[in-house]
């Protein structure tokens, strides 16, 4: 079964993404939706080089809730610096340096820094150990990032191994 279906969540979105894009669920929607989901995640197994090897599940979801807060909370943030004066904005870089070295909790990293409004990442050094962010306002570099490292990069290190 894990041969023909390496990834079911991704399976399972597929199905349901391009379920969503067609609109329809006609009979021929549904037979391409599931051979999408069926050769998608073959072809993608085969280019990974390496299988996440996620770990602590509860922590994920309470990193995932914790990033939902900070993302409404930096919503609220960056339109009331919108709407006040120009002034008041002091957008800057920040180099966040990394203990994290799984591939993919970098990435993730680097995902969360940019969902969240008014950061974005920008680069990723090429020993992989300083993640530069770009931030709508910084007012203390080395506070933003050990913001970041404590809120983000200290549970992903234990979520991915």
């Amino acid at each position: 079964m894990k041969r023909w279906l390496p990834s079911p969540m991704l399976s399972l979105t597929v199905f349901v993404v391009w379920l969503l894009l067609v609109a329809t669920v006609e009979p021929a929607h549904l037979l391409l939706a599931a051979v999408l989901a069926l050769l998608l995640p073959l072809v993608a197994q085969r280019l990974r080089d390496e299988r996440a090897g996620m770990r602590r599940p509860l922590l994920a979801a309470r990193l995932a809730l914790r990033v939902l807060w900070d993302i409404v909370l930096s919503n609220i943030e960056v339109a009331r610096r919108i709407v006040g004066r120009e002034s008041r904005i002091h957008p800057g870089f920040v180099w966040v340096p990394l203990d994290i070295r799984n591939p993919h909790g970098i990435a993730a990293l680097a995902g969360i820094i940019t969902m969240t409004p008014g950061t974005l990442s920008a680069e990723l050094s090429a020993d992989r150990t300083h993640l530069l962010v770009h931030c709508f306002h910084l007012d203390d570099a080395a506070a933003t990032a050990g913001q970041i490292k404590r809120n983000y990069e200290t549970p992903l290190r234990e979520i991915f191994p």
